[in-house]
Formats: C-alpha cells, sequence, structure tokens
C-alpha cells in the first residue's frame, strides 16, 4: 500500500504542476455569443456525472454492474480535457462560439466495504475553465478572455450487489452530487466548476461476460435540485481482452425530463435541460497486474445546450 500511496502522491503532483494555462487569441465577429460548456459531455459515467468507468480492473471486476469485493479497490488519477469553438443550442443546431475549454484533474476510486457493498468518490482535484480572447476585425478592438480554476464538484456513491451469479451481474447505486465547485467565476462571472445544486441519481448496471468478451449497460434517475429538470441517464459498453490490453466502445446519453423551470443559460457550465447522444473508443492497459493507463474519446452525434467537440481522457489507475 505505501509503494501504490507514493504512486498517487506522485502523480498528483506532477498533474497539478503541469496544467497548462491555454488563453488564445482567436479571431470572430461581434456578433458570437461567449459560451462555456457543461463538462460532463461524452463522458458516459457508469456512476454519475463525472466519474469514468473503470474497464481495467479485470474481466470479473470491471465496474458497471461488478462489485469490487470485500477489502479490494480501485484508483484511478486522470485528466480530462475539451476544447470548442462550436455547440449545440437549445433547438439541437451547431453554431459557432468564442473558443472555450475545460481542463480538469480528476481522482476516482472504489473500494469494497463487503463482498456486496462498495463506496466510490469523484474528486476533481483541479478545475480549469477559460474563454479564449475575441479580437473584432473592423475596429482591432480585443476583448479579454477569462478563466477560473478551482475544486469541482464532488460525487459520493454507495453500490450493492443484488445478483451474482456467474456470468451474470447486477447491481443498485445512489449517487451524490455536493455542490462543491465555484458557480459565477471569473472576471465576466460565466465561468463554473460545478452547478450550484445537490443531486442524487439512482441507478441499476447490469453485466454478462463471455470471455475474452464482455457487456455492461446501465440506466438511471438523476433528480436535480435548485428548480433544474430532472435527467434519465443510460450507457452501454462493449469490451474484449487480450492479454494486457482491454478495448471497449462505450456509448450513452443524457435526456433532460424538462420539468424545471431553471433557466436554460448556455453560457453557464452546467446548463439546465442539456441532452446529448455519444459514442466513442477506449482502451486500458495493464503495466502489470495492479498498475496500468488508460484513455479515450467520446464523440457527440446530437445534443442541446452542450459543446459540438470530441471530449478526450487519459489516466494512470492501480487496482488492490
Amino acid at each position: 500500500m505505501k509503494k501504490i500511496t507514493l504512486i498517487i502522491l506522485g502523480l498528483v503532483a506532477g498533474m497539478l504542476t503541469t496544467q497548462a494555462k491555454t488563453l488564445t487569441d482567436t479571431a470572430r465577429t461581434a456578433t458570437e455569443p461567449r459560451i462555456t460548456p457543461r463538462i460532463d459531455l461524452y463522458n458516459i459515467p457508469s456512476e454519475h456525472r463525472l466519474a469514468p468507468q473503470n474497464p481495467a480492473k479485470s474481466l470479473k471486476a470491471l465496474g458497471g454492474g461488478w462489485v469490487a469485493g470485500k477489502g479490494h479497490g480501485y484508483l484511478r488519477l486522470g485528466q480530462r480535457m475539451i476544447q470548442a469553438n462550436k455547440f449545440f443550442n437549445l433547438g439541437g443546431e451547431v453554431i459557432d462560439i468564442t473558443t472555450a475549454g475545460v481542463h480538469i484533474t480528476e481522482l476516482y476510486g472504489e473500494y469494497g466495504l463487503g463482498n456486496n457493498l462498495e463506496v466510490s468518490l469523484y474528486f476533481p482535484l483541479f478545475f480549469r475553465s477559460t474563454l479564449n480572447s475575441i479580437r473584432f476585425e473592423q475596429s482591432g478592438r480585443v476583448q479579454p478572455g477569462d478563466e477560473v480554476n478551482s475544486i469541482g464538484d464532488i460525487n459520493v456513491g454507495i453500490k450493492y450487489a443484488l445478483i451474482k451469479n456467474k456470468p451474470f451481474v447486477l447491481s443498485a447505486s445512489l449517487i451524490l452530487g455536493i455542490p462543491s465547485g465555484v458557480v459565477g467565476g471569473g472576471n465576466t462571472q460565466l465561468l463554473q466548476t460545478g452547478d450550484g445544486e445537490f443531486n442524487q441519481m439512482l441507478r441499476l448496471d447490469v453485466g454478462y461476460s463471455f470471455s475474452p468478451f464482455y457487456l455492461t449497460a446501465g440506466i438511471g434517475f438523476n433528480n436535480r435540485t435548485q428548480d433544474f429538470s430532472d435527467e434519465i441517464h443510460a450507457n452501454f459498453e462493449i469490451g474484449v481482452t487480450y492479454k494486457k490490453l482491454i478495448a471497449m466502445i462505450k456509448a450513452g446519453t443524457v435526456q433532460s425530463l424538462n420539468n424545471g423551470e431553471a433557466a436554460a443559460a448556455v453560457t453557464g457550465i452546467f446548463s439546465n435541460n442539456t441532452e446529448f447522444i455519444s459514442a466513442g473508443p477506449e482502451i486500458a492497459w495493464l503495466f502489470n497486474k495492479n498498475f496500468g493507463f488508460s484513455g479515450g474519446v467520446a464523440f457527440a452525434f446530437a445534443g442541446q445546450n452542450i459543446l459540438a467537440a470530441p471530449a478526450y481522457n487519459a489516466g494512470f489507475f492501480v487496482k488492490f
């Protein structure tokens, strides 16, 4: 455990010191809207908004419907990034926007309290949101860029295994979203690292393994407060293992129930009534039985109040 702790502390220090401060000039017209992204886009979460799935635990403990087991766990330190100058508006049309960026250094962990019970934590350790500056072609006037750097919204979860019959598993989860991020940050007061509302998600996840393949799928109901609309979350994943490599295709969607009166503020990161359908590949590589690397990209094929650009993630993990 001492080696694992030193590895995690080293990765945290390395990623925090290498955060790029990117505010570049982009030529735009005066009619362009300044829009910041909602950061959960295309993430296809297995547990909640931001927490990535943990596919590289082994075929018998793959996340999704699987539970870690008493005394066993998983930690992943990763980086998530999106840079976009296109946006799906409220009508689902793609429009031009001021280039916006989100960079998140994130820690995700699971730990088994019993053979059927595990707890999870998602902690955005360093959350950087930016808007690029704008130079107007006619007047030459420059509208300054903006940035905010903080932690993001923390999520904690608990999962219970309802069925553990091999090769089929079924589990139920409760995930709580804690509004620990910043709302209305930066000089423009447009940038956010959280949505300011306490949300609760109930999920059911199933898994089925038939070596060397596995399937997992989940559906959840996300109850949002502060008059935000509730949401339905769903995801599907298929993967194959070959020696130390796991290759996956993930697909997912978030659909709003449109039952909240909060403004659908396209200038906010966590807008009301946000929707998307996305899919993309991911791989995981095990350096040894306890340590590895995973990374992937997700693309949105349709959306509403969300960025129209690929979302990238990469990170190192340990399992024990």
